[in-house]
């Protein structure tokens, strides 16, 4: 019979990436989520099991630097992970008795693991695989509350306050330049109209001229236009708790999952440009009726916030008997 978790163990949970910013932000926003006791290790994989991952090797356990060495020999309660070199920790800690949950498609048999929670639009099936509707993050009531009270002045604002969240191309995204400058002059020019702010943030993948039209949008708008740490700090939860509406690229789940958690309503800009996992995604959240696709009136509707994170860690609570 399985036993029930309890969080006496200072190691109850343990949280492992690959340093991956996408990758720690879902580990790390499930453990929180399940109110364990969580640390945080980040992997430092080397060849050949960096390669194979999550397939094992006989010396795995060496594989992964010293840090999960050292956790090898005392595993955790439970162990969560995101990607691929996660997927192999979780699974050789799951042999030393931790609990073992995967976050997103291993690859191989889900079997090797409690549990894989992974996007429906992967389309992995299992009796033990939980399909969340996008990424989990940790954007919530208290993270957008404790957004507003780091950055005071975004309050100030003159309102709506539209915001853009910015990604760029990708081999599954066919966005152009003369695109995205069209889409903020027709963002800009409504701010204008409406006497409100636009604000514009960039992210990792934004190009360098998307960056230079964000820079070259008309001062007299007020807002932000962030585009590196060169424009000070990074505005991003500030923006997401301060915006009246949201405005998304279609290239990225995550950036996608976090507006889409907020109560602001969302838009997205040209979904039909783009394939694969961020346009079923898409498809799911226009279907829903959470996301609108981008148009010219911009029209309120009532938004209620899409918290998949809370949802899947009462999941994993209960499949795993996870005590408060």
């Amino acid at each position: 019979m399985q036993q029930s978790i309890t969080q006496t163990n200072a190691l109850a949970c343990t949280a492992l990436h690959d340093g991956r910013a996408g990758n720690a932000r879902q580990a790390l926003a499930l453990a929180h989520a399940l109110t364990l006791h969580a640390t945080e290790l980040v992997l430092q994989p080397r060849a050949p099991w960096r390669w194979l991952a999550p397939r094992v090797l006989p010396g795995a356990q060496h594989g992964l630097g010293p840090a999960f060495h050292a956790r090898y020999q005392v595993a955790p309660q439970l162990a969560i992970g995101c990607g691929r070199q996660a997927a192999l920790a979780t699974r050789l800690l799951r042999t030393r008795g931790a609990q073992a949950v995967q976050i997103l498609n291993p690859r191989i048999d889900p079997a090797h693991w409690d549990i894989v929670i992974t996007p429906q639009h992967d389309r992995l099936v299992g009796s033990n695989v939980v399909h969340t509707l996008g990424s989990l993050h940790p954007v919530d009531d208290d993270w957008l509350l404790r957004a507003i009270s780091v950055f005071p002045n975004l309050a100030m604002l003159p309102t709506p306050h539209s915001v853009l969240l910015v990604g760029g191309p990708t081999r599954a995204a066919a966005l152009d330049d003369a695109g995205f400058s069209a889409l903020l002059q027709q963002l800009s020019a409504r701010a204008r109209a409406e006497g409100g702010s636009f604000s514009a943030i960039a992210s990792r993948r934004t190009p360098a001229a998307w960056r230079a039209a964000m820079g070259a949008v008309d001062v007299r708008v007020p807002g932000l236009r962030w585009r590196d740490t060169g424009d000070g700090t990074n505005p991003y939860a500030g923006l997401l708790a301060n915006a009246d509406r949201l405005i998304c690229t279609p290239d990225s789940v995550n950036m996608l999952s976090e507006a889409a958690a907020t109560h602001a309503p969302l838009f997205v800009w040209q979904h039909k440009r783009v394939q694969g996992r961020s346009r079923r995604l898409i498809e799911a959240l226009l279907a829903n009726g959470r996301v609108r696709a981008l148009d010219e009136t911009l029209a309120e509707f009532a938004a209620t916030p899409l918290r998949e994170t809370e949802r899947v860690a009462a999941e994993v609570r209960q499949r795993l008997q996870i005590n408060p």
